[in-house]
């Protein structure tokens, strides 16, 4: 018997991959709210446009994009997907604000030798600079400090800063660079220098998958033309940047629920765990004043919720999953009647050095065409500064109000909006900081040597993206199978 705390997308998954060792069932998910899927929310208005509260896109790319691809069809969720190509806008144009201006970062050849206006020089001389720079040998550092070291204060500032920005909300000078940039940062501490290490992983990459390559085109060659194409072979053929959904991402999570659930998981709504007993042969669940027992126990919740589960039986244990921070994020969706937007693009990102209550603006429109005329922006508040700028009135009218302000700042959008909606997404987004590997680590090895029947999967440990809490809640099956045999 199995239980999973957390109905959000990386619980649903715990639950979906757990469905393929008998061992595991029954199983029993287990939801302090009324709805499942945690932050992934889309809101549909009456005219069908879509307003995302959380994720809105999932890149295909990596071990874990290939996964998510494997899921969505096992779920015959195929013909929901829209695909974003490496030509479209929505892929090729990302804006970044700065000076009291928009810089489009650039996306051609052209634009990698020619000096841009976000450095004031061209991409070519940043490379330069990574090729000069010494190697320091580091068991982390935070990514502020990586990029300003190999690349130039004016790459960590402007550009690596917009980008911890968009993705995770966090403060550059906290977050971890082997934990972020896993792959850049060991390139250089393998390698002595960021380009050099990726350079030469692409080419052992290349000749470990040559002969794969001639053995699926083989099989490609050989199935019939009417055979439908994988969408992990679409996404490489037809080279999608990103996709995303029709009718948003939360079908993703709506259909997990469903699937499992025919499948015989149970679902309780309304039921907060509030204390775990690790007992010799079993785990005690304390669930709204009532005691459960089960086998095993899949923990989706953040992880400083998971310390106070175990904080009186292990609190060596409950101290490190505290130390994992989180943030909150202002989300503010708004919808102009017309087109309003200065060019087609993804969004704009604005680095923490332009002291801005807003992280940036993303271009939904642009992204997934809306069945009207309208532009919808989503505008993403505070993170690592909500307390900064939000923390004495952090009314929905004081965001709305911001957001509307700064949109006409930066944007130059006069119009005012005909349609919005305000949610704050407190404690959101786990915030990896330095040491964050070291952390996992300690905890992994604190669950195994105590033998725990505990799996940990969702965005406190492994990433903060989609397709990284889907894979840690396989890997959270696969740790739990290995406890069972």
């Amino acid at each position: 018997m199995t239980a999973i705390l957390g109905a959000g997308v990386s619980g649903l998954s715990a639950a979906y991959y757990a469905l393929q060792n008998a061992k595991m069932i029954p199983i029993v998910i287990y939801e302090a709210t009324n709805r499942v899927g945690g932050w992934v929310h889309s809101i549909k208005l009456p005219d069908g446009t879509i307003f995302e509260q959380g994720p809105r896109t999932i890149r295909p790319s990596g071990e874990g994009g290939k996964n998510t691809l494997e899921l969505m069809e096992q779920l015959q969720l195929s013909d929901k997907i829209v695909p974003i190509l490496n030509s479209d806008p929505a892929a090729r144009c990302r804006l970044i604000y700065t000076d009291d201006q928009l810089h489009l970062l650039p996306n051609s050849l052209k634009g990698i030798i020619k000096k841009n206006t976000l450095l004031n020089r061209s991409l070519l001389s940043v490379v330069w600079n990574d090729l000069r720079a010494p190697k320091v040998v580091h068991d982390d550092e935070s990514i502020y400090n990586f990029a300003k070291r190999r690349l130039g204060e004016d790459v960590a500032d402007k550009l690596v800063s917009s980008i911890v920005v968009g993705v995770c909300a966090g403060d550059p000078h906290k977050i971890s660079a082997k934990s972020f940039m896993t792959s850049l940062f060991e390139a250089e501490q393998e390698h002595g220098s960021i380009v050099k290490g990726v350079i030469a992983k692409a080419l052992k990459r290349g000749k470990n998958t040559k002969v794969k390559d001639k053995e699926n085109n083989i099989e490609i060659k050989e199935q019939s033309d009417n055979t439908q194409k994988s969408l992990k072979e679409r996404a490489r053929k037809e080279m999608w940047s990103i996709w995303t959904m029709r009718e948003g991402i939360e079908q993703l999570p709506k259909s997990l629920a469903t699937d499992i659930t025919d499948r015989g998981v149970s679902i309780k709504m309304g039921h907060k765990c509030e204390q775990l007993k690790f007992n010799k042969d079993t785990v005690e669940l304390n669930v709204n004043g009532e005691v459960k027992e089960y086998s095993h126990i899949i923990s989706s919740l953040p992880a400083k919720n998971l310390a106070n589960l175990v904080q009186a039986q292990h609190p060596e244990l409950a101290n490190e999953l505290k130390d994992i921070p989180t943030v909150t994020v202002g989300i503010v969706n708004l919808q102009f009647p017309k087109d309003v937007l200065p060019m087609n693009a993804f969004g704009v990102l604005i680095p923490p050095r332009e002291e801005r209550p807003i992280l940036g603006v993303i271009f939904d429109s642009c992204v997934v065409p809306q069945k009207s005329d309208a532009t919808v922006l989503t505008v993403m508040m505070g993170g690592a500064w909500f307390e900064k700028y939000f923390g004495q009135c952090s009314s929905d009218e004081h965001l709305l109000t911001v957001a509307v302000n700064q949109v006409r700042e930066i944007l130059h959008i006069q119009e005012d909006p005909i349609a919005f909606n305000v949610s704050i997404l407190k404690d959101c987004i786990p915030q990896h900081i330095v040491g964050h590997m070291q952390r996992l680590t300690r905890i992994r090895n604190y669950i195994s040597t105590h033998k725990i029947p505990l799996g940990l999967c969702g965005s406190s440990y492994q990433g903060v993206g989609l397709n990284d809490v889907i894979l840690s809640a396989k890997q959270a099956v696969s740790d739990i199978n290995s406890h069972i045999l």
